[in-house]
């Protein structure tokens, strides 16, 4: 049998639902509330056909530069000959999800405002910035106890036994 080269191709698992997953969509994904700007992740839902994106974006983060009745566009960035260029699509609201990747970004922007505003009312300077792990503290090492002194040892010296 030829090759096949659909659009729909090598999608076997990609567009399948999981155990105990299947059936209708809930209507709160119908209703879901997007706006320019938002960041919204594309998963293909395959009970959908309709308005279904291109398998190359199931599971791109994207950000949402167009709201219509039934759909919202997307853009997304896709690798291109070593290049990444910036795509435009539609995607039915089915296959869209409110994305999580600005979590963190809003609950540090959030704590940061809160210790500000503290910062102000007491008069103390507050850094902001993240810091890397940093090493452990340094400590000094008793003696083993009852007073002895900590025995220092040298290395042997090299000898060859042939």
């Amino acid at each position: 049998m030829p090759h096949s080269f659909g659009t729909r191709a090598r999608t076997r698992h990609m567009f399948a639902k999981k155990f105990r997953q299947q059936g209708p969509i809930h209507l709160s994904q119908y209703l879901m509330n997007v706006k320019v700007g938002d960041y919204v992740d594309i998963f293909a839902n395959p009970s959908i056909h309709k308005g279904m994106p291109y398998k190359g974006y199931h599971g791109r983060t994207g950000i949402v530069f167009n709201v219509t009745k039934s759909a919202v566009g997307v853009r997304v960035n896709k690798l291109v000959n070593g290049r990444i260029i910036e795509k435009r699509i539609h995607v039915r609201i089915e296959h869209v999800r409110a994305s999580k990747c600005q979590k963190e970004i809003l609950r540090r922007k959030k704590e940061n405002e809160a210790a500000k505003e503290e910062a102000r009312k007491t008069g103390n300077k507050v850094n902001l910035k993240r810091t890397p792990k940093l090493p452990k503290a340094a400590y000094l090492l008793e003696s083993p106890g009852d007073g002895e002194p900590v025995t220092t040892i040298q290395p042997l010296p090299f000898s060859d036994l042939v």
